[in-house]
């Protein structure tokens, strides 16, 4: 089956949150996106709210659910007390935990499943509790021990972090290599019985060899490089465009 597509609408609310009007409305262009065939939205809610707001949840969620029962909403952030209260009040279905800093710019790194086994282990224990898919963020190196304990603390997914891949797009040598390491991660993954996800700065031109590298790819979350190419080419045909690069028939 092909990976699914889900749409980051961060770099919407950013754009929106340039000034103090409700436009561009996330919760419409999200409507475009799911309408035009992606199987869910993504949201990052940052302490600094300097993107999507904890007021959006709301609105999105209840989008979804009345006009898209098939699709799902997919929330990431740092397991903080705050984070984990959010997901019991709006119970998207799937959680992303990623290791960001309050104040980081983006997520830039996979977790130390290591060093934070015991952070991890409590929030994965109290999300599916809540009844929420839980994806943890990982860095593309394989590393057998550190998915192991992803596995051991009851993740039902890891979120390939594929910021290193994408940053090679003038180098095709390199990124080659790191498609090979996304790849060999994924199978230990698979191997362990996790489900396998990817994200960050992935493009219509970067995804077909990924996709092709992890056939049994679940899920790609793609957002500044969708909302790039629809500056272009409009929402809807950025979906659809983003769809194909999935191996989807469109």
């Amino acid at each position: 089956m092909p990976a699914k597509l889900s749409v980051n609408l961060n770099a919407i609310a950013l754009l929106r949150n340039r000034r103090d009007l409700p436009w561009p409305s996330v919760i419409e262009l999200g409507r475009i996106a799911l309408d035009a065939g992606a199987s869910g939205l993504t949201v990052h809610p940052r302490p600094d709210q300097r993107h999507i707001r904890f007021s959006d949840l709301r609105p999105i969620k209840a989008m979804i659910a009345s006009s898209f029962p098939g699709a799902e909403l997919n929330v990431e952030g740092f397991p903080s007390e705050h984070f984990l209260q959010l997901i019991d009040e709006h119970r998207p279905q799937q959680a992303t935990l990623v290791p960001d800093e309050p104040l980081q710019a983006t997520s830039d790194h996979g977790w130390d499943f290591s060093l934070h086994r015991t952070l991890l282990e409590g929030a994965v224990y109290r999300l599916k509790e809540m009844g929420v898919r839980v994806s943890v963020f990982a860095d593309p190196t394989p590393d057998a021990e550190s998915l192991n304990i992803a596995n051991e603390v009851g993740a039902d997914r890891i979120e390939l972090f594929t910021g290193p891949y994408a940053a090679h797009y003038d180098n095709p040598v390199a990124a080659a290599l790191i498609v090979e390491a996304l790849g060999s991660t994924a199978d230990l993954a698979l191997d362990l019985g996790l489900s396998v996800n990817a994200g960050h700065d992935l493009t219509e031109a970067n995804l077909p060899a990924l996709i092709a590298r992890i056939p049994r790819l679940a899920e790609v979350s793609v957002g500044h490089g969708l909302i790039a190419d629809a500056l272009e080419h409009g929402i809807a045909a950025s979906v659809r465009r983003f769809r194909r690069a999935c191996g989807q028939d469109v």
